[in-house]
């Protein structure tokens, strides 16, 4: 799916990482390349990140989502998720929304954070030096 949890590791459906080494290298060798398809506008509600983010306002990650106050007790504004529903979901520990524009377990990422570009970089360059050729980025026109 598009909710990434790690981005350092292949879902165990597709195989191993052991796997993933031996088709790229394999790839080469037939002087295929290989792309990766990249999420980086959102993770998964289950990554690190977000998990650390929802609990306090005062830790590393907490602003490496977008999160807004409540207005006048509901939703900070009536924007909708493309799969249905608002695209803003509470979270009691922070006493704030953060911002979805697909599935609620898809936590939007904070662009305008200068930590969140260099961990999104540093993913990037993980897979570069793997070996990976390049990325398809999904859904980056929707970014921040």
């Amino acid at each position: 799916g598009y909710d990434i949890a790690n981005y350092r590791a292949i879902n165990p459906e597709y195989g191993s990482m052991n796997d993933f080494d031996d088709l790229l290298n394999k790839a080469h060798q037939l002087n295929l390349k290989i792309m990766m398809d990249l999420v980086v506008n959102h993770t998964s509600d289950q990554h690190h990140w977000f998990q650390e983010s929802k609990k306090t306002k005062d830790n590393p990650f907490s602003d490496f989502y977008i999160w807004r106050d409540p207005v006048d007790g509901h939703e900070p504004n009536n924007w909708l998720a493309a799969f249905g529903g608002s695209a803003w979901t509470y979270v009691p520990e922070r006493k704030q929304y953060y911002l979805h524009l697909f599935a609620t377990g898809q936590p939007y990422l904070n662009w305008e954070n200068p930590d969140v570009r260099q961990a999104v970089f540093d993913i990037e360059r993980f897979w570069l030096d793997k070996g990976v050729d390049g990325f398809r980025m999904d859904v980056i026109n929707l970014i921040s």
